[in-house]
Formats: structure tokens, sequence, C-alpha cells
């Protein structure tokens, strides 16, 4: 499992990783990562996870970028010292791969949109560690 975090305008992302064999079918070129992110709020405010923007790259070369309305179907609203955690997937057709990316957040109190970082994060299949 691998681990990263990061701090962007009082709010910290954390990312835990976890290749899932259950899902992968390596003969087929499909390693499948799971990948666990907590958001906490460190702010005095409330705030709402709005969009996700995620660029992802295989050790293939190859490269992906993803945006879309919140995460996992929602667009969670998070109050001050929460943490909000997800899971969530990818699937690369190596046994490597790692992603980052930003949030889209809204300060409830006024309105304001800001971006929060998604630290880059490293999936690769533990074997290849040892």
């Amino acid at each position: 499992m691998n681990d990263s975090s990061s701090i962007t305008s009082g709010v910290e992302v954390s990312v835990q990783t976890q290749y899932s064999a259950t899902h992968s079918k390596p003969h087929f070129g499909r390693y499948f990562f799971l990948y666990t992110i907590s958001i906490k709020n460190k702010n005095n405010y409330s705030i709402q996870l709005l969009k996700r923007h995620w660029d992802i790259y295989d050790s293939t070369g190859e490269f992906n970028q993803l945006s879309g309305k919140g995460v996992v179907g929602v667009q969670p609203v998070i109050e001050p010292n929460q943490i909000y955690t997800y899971t969530s997937g990818c699937s690369f057709k190596s046994d490597a791969g790692k992603m980052s990316g930003f949030y889209t957040m809204l300060r409830l109190f006024d309105e304001k949109e800001f971006e929060i970082k998604i630290p880059e994060f490293v999936m690769i299949l533990q074997a290849k560690l040892n």
C-alpha cells in the first residue's frame, strides 16, 4: 500500500492505494488498483466538493484526463474539522501507473470556488517492489 498527502487552502487530501487482484486480469493486460481518498476540512467554514479532474499515466506511456461532477456520484459537503472518505479504482494496461489532479470546491458562506490539489500517487504491483 502506498500513501500520499497534501494540504491546499486548509484542506488536506490523503490517498492510500492497493492492487486489487480480484478485479485484475494480467494475462489480458488489465491491472486494477483501488485508491481511498480522505478529504479533511481544516477550515472554520463548510465546503462542498463540486468537481474532480484527474491526470492518469500508465507506465506504458498512455495518458488520460478525466473530469466530472463530484466523486462516486455525490458532491459532499464537508463541515469544519470533518473528514469525507471514499474509495474508487483505476485500471491500467501495465502493472504500474500514477494519478494526480485537483478538486473544485465551494466555500458555502460566500459561494466562492477554489481548487485543491490531489497529490500524485503511484499504483504499482507490490511484487515489483521486492
